[in-house]
């Protein structure tokens, strides 16, 4: 149902909000993940999603009507492992979900140079946040929008000192999902930043036949070897089944520079056309130049990701060496925003047209 809709059709006849959508707080008290709060968030629309509040505000699952559209790995949400930054300790509780933030000030592999250790994609996933703001939609006074508000800080004593503002909002009758983060050094010197949105699809938006969306001038690193997706006699943009190459640690990664649009924006998505099914992702490419395209198709762990970001996952060492790391003075602060959204079956056909 449209926003429209509800505000029409739905007059005098709610009284409590919870019965169309919201934002709904609460903790989990089993497994890995106990005591780990999370928001469970409601469109009204056939969308929902966790976000893990202790979990950098990550998102975790997300279903559209019956169909699930994240891929979640065996490991699922885990509490966070303050110190997970050491060697590839962090993939030791990498749930998935649908959105795994990396960063904030390095993002790749472990690394060591004379600016210090770093550990697997960084910390800020590890770290939990501080609600500020939880706003409800409110029907009956035409009040439709609903968001959550935190602040997560990656700080220690004598820097780096940086602090993740994060709002995730949408509104009752949209099957949309806005992010919006500003990153701000809070400390007295400068710090370097990076950043990463891993996006994760899996079954059964995922599967075989599913298009991958983008378009933009590629390259990727891994050198040839049966594993490897992006060479140009494999068709690399639908997904394939299970491959048994990809079992372990079996994957390949693309570095994307996206294309814009005449409004400055970067499109890719993903197009299920069994289920008639797409998500489309869009992002300012002034914020996010990159997008990485990651394809790990393992049996029982059969996963892509898209993901914008600030550079490609080289790491903070490669990023300096190569004059591309962002050095945030005292007081700066960039913002970036993100929107996925689940497509109407009319907005589909024009959508998967523009890349073609």
């Amino acid at each position: 149902m449209s926003t429209e809709n509800f505000i029409r059709n739905g007059k005098d006849k709610i009284g409590n909000t919870t019965q169309v959508g919201g934002v709904e707080t609460s903790v989990l008290d089993n497994g890995l993940g106990r005591g780990t709060r999370i928001a469970w968030i409601n469109t009204g629309t056939g969308l929902r999603y966790k976000v893990v509040i202790d979990r950098g505000m990550d998102i975790a699952d997300a279903f559209y009507n019956e169909y699930s559209l994240a891929w979640l790995s065996q490991t699922g949400v885990v509490s966070p492992e303050r110190f997970s930054d050491k060697g590839m300790s962090w993939i030791r509780n990498f749930g998935g979900g649908l959105l795994t933030t990396c960063g904030l000030s390095h993002v790749g592999g472990p690394e060591e140079d004379e600016h210090g250790t770093r550990g697997l994609h960084g910390l800020i996933s590890n770290t939990t946040a501080e609600i500020t703001t939880i706003v409800q939609p409110d029907p009956a006074a035409g009040k439709m929008e609903m968001s959550i508000t935190g602040i997560i800080r990656e700080s220690q004593v004598f820097g780096p000192v940086l602090e993740l503002k994060r709002t995730i909002s949408g509104k009752l009758g949209e099957a949309k999902i806005r992010i919006h983060d500003e990153v701000i050094n809070r400390g007295n010197q400068k710090a370097p930043h990076m950043l990463l949105y891993h996006v994760n699809f899996g079954w059964p938006l995922i599967d075989e036949g599913t298009d991958l969306l983008w378009k933009g001038n590629w390259e990727s690193p891994t050198p040839d070897s049966k594993q490897k997706m992006f060479k140009e006699e494999v068709n690399f943009r639908k997904c394939p089944e299970p491959m048994e190459a990809h079992s372990g640690t079996g994957e390949d990664v693309a570095f994307i520079d996206t294309e814009e649009d005449t409004e400055g924006n970067c499109n890719c998505g993903i197009y299920n056309e069994k289920l008639n099914l797409a998500v489309a992702l869009r992002f300012p490419k002034k914020q996010l130049p990159w997008l990485i395209n990651w394809q790990h198709w393992g049996k029982n762990e059969y996963v892509t990701a898209l993901e914008p970001a600030t550079n490609p996952p080289i790491g903070q060492k490669r990023a300096r060496e190569k004059g591309t790391l962002i050095l945030l003075e005292p007081n700066e602060s960039r913002s970036y925003s993100l929107e996925l959204e689940v497509l109407s079956p009319e907005k589909i056909k024009s959508f998967i047209t523009s890349f073609l």
